[in-house]
């Protein structure tokens, strides 16, 4: 790749690890791990939907501290 090509996709290449850091940061890709550790296990296994995903999520997350490891806001 020349210097030119070089430099015209370094801005390229810093936008795509910027969105991709920004989906980690948030969680956005959380889901599209579960779908591909899933299907990586059994191919035939139904898969939650993107809401039932994120309500058992969202329960794990807030889940009463007493209950064990994982539970609690913070």
């Amino acid at each position: 790749m020349s210097r030119a090509g070089a430099l015209a996709a370094a801005p390229r290449r810093a936008a795509a690890w910027l969105w991709w850091y920004l989906t980690e940061l948030t969680g956005e890709n959380a889901y599209a791990r579960y779908v591909a550790r899933a299907r990586g296990a059994d191919p035939a296994a139904p898969v939650a939907s993107r809401r039932e995903f994120e309500r058992e999520r969202v329960e794990r997350r807030y889940a009463d501290p007493r209950n064990g490891p994982g539970g609690g806001c913070c």
